[in-house]
């Protein structure tokens, strides 16, 4: 049983559950629920031979497409339905939308997870009702980010539109019997991007307070716009250089090219001993795995060899669990009336997610027994997000204790409480 008390009162069919009060909520519940229940039945296959779910393109599909279309999508809708309204003062979106948003995403699930059993039909259900998710939310986004006079987060609705092509183009494929795995791999890029997006975001607040916790004087951390749409931009054309001429010599390059942006955004955070504080130091880790993904397949690529799987899952495995691990442990607790969790399960999360991709990577390695330690990642990555969510699912099942509403940051009185 989950620790804490849960509340009660309503139902949780109810517009009043807890539940509901903010976007983040069930969205971030359910990324923090899928990542061990899929990854567990991918250990299960590769330890047993469990039998997963029929799909198109077979077993590597099927993993990919939930670790990028489930887990994935959750944590990047939850957290767009929360960034948004605070970005642009605006309110925040209301729990009937948010439900049929959640709808949409099970019944994706649902029908991709079945649709070797009812076929096309159920193929075709899961496509329409992936799409009508980002759709919608799109619609409920663009109005916010169109009216701001300076448009400065507009990058947020263009990564959804490229994540909803993705969508399109794989399930094309799938229904016409085509092998659809370049659409995953592109929506991958689309990812890397948006975390580009948010990070900037979210490291002005994480940093410039690390920078004041540790008493440094006369130091400011900026996120500089040309860094990071350098960055954004090769991301960008490496992930259209895969797609169109995957093994080419240019992806090699341009993947290289990615790698040295990435670590030149780095600069931007090398601001003294501020740095090693515990928040700042696990986004910094997000980017540096980037780099390190991105320059593995850059090399793989130029000179040959296994190394390729193992840049792609310093991405997957390593930035995107990182990335969402971290920002679900800010966002979570601030939007729901609480200080930032310092207690030790959080370091010790994030340091599963850091080995698990060291040791799949170290799995790609030529002459290397890779099952073993396929099963060992696979383990470590799961359990950390069993973490999260034995830690964080009170919470969200539970109303504010800071007087605050909705998606209300943390409250300067608890603030001063503590």
């Amino acid at each position: 049983m989950l620790k804490g008390t849960l509340h009660r009162s309503f139902p949780l069919w109810h517009a009043a559950h807890p539940l509901w009060l903010c976007g983040f909520r069930p969205f971030f519940l359910l990324a923090a629920l899928t990542a061990p229940l899929c990854i567990g039945l991918w250990v299960a296959f590769l330890a047993t031979g469990l039998a997963l779910p029929e799909v198109a393109g077979g077993p590597f599909i099927w993993h990919a497409h939930e670790l990028i279309f489930g887990f994935g999508l959750a944590a990047v809708v939850g957290f767009v339905l929360t960034g948004i309204p605070e970005f642009t003062d605006t309110a925040a979106f209301g729990g009937g939308a948010v439900r049929w948003l959640v709808g949409l995403w099970l019944l994706g699930r649902f029908m991709f997870w079945c649709s070797g059993v009812f076929g096309p039909g159920a193929l075709l259900l899961a496509a329409l009702a992936q799409l009508g998710l980002l759709g919608l939310l799109a619609a409920m986004l663009a109005p916010r980010l169109w009216r701001d006079p300076e448009r400065r987060h507009l990058a947020f609705l263009w990564g959804l539109g490229a994540l909803m092509v993705c969508v399109a183009g794989f399930y094309a494929d799938a229904l016409r019997g085509a092998y659809p795995g370049r659409w995953l791999h592109a929506a991958l890029g689309a990812l890397m991007v948006l975390i580009v997006v948010a990070m900037s975001r979210i490291s002005m607040r994480i940093v410039n307070g690390a920078i004041d916790e540790a008493g440094v004087v006369g130091v400011q951390y900026r996120a500089r716009p040309p860094r990071r749409n350098l960055a954004m931009v090769f991301i960008a054309l490496y992930t259209v250089a895969e797609f169109w001429g995957p093994g080419d010599r240019i992806a090699g390059w341009l993947a290289l090219a990615a790698a040295a942006a990435v670590l030149h955004l780095l600069n931007d955070w090398h601001i003294g001993r501020a740095l090693f504080r515990r928040w700042a130091l696990m986004l910094y880790g997000v980017y540096v795995l980037m780099a390190a993904g991105y320059a593995t397949m850059g090399l793989a690529l130029l000179l040959g060899g296994e190394a390729f799987s193992a840049g792609r899952h310093l991405l997957t495995v390593g930035a995107l669990g990182l990335n969402i691990f971290v920002v679900m442990c800010i966002a979570g607790r601030a939007h729901c009336g609480l200080v930032p969790d310092e207690r030790r399960w959080v370091p010790v999360g994030a340091s599963m997610l850091l080995v698990a991709a060291l040791v799949r990577a170290g799995a790609a390695w030529p002459g290397t027994d890779s099952r073993p330690w396929l099963m060992v990642s696979g383990v470590l990555w799961g359990g950390a997000f069993v973490l999260y969510a034995w830690h964080m699912a009170p919470v969200f099942w539970s109303q504010r204790s800071d007087g605050g509403g909705g998606c209300d940051g943390v409250q300067v009185s608890v603030l001063l409480s503590k």
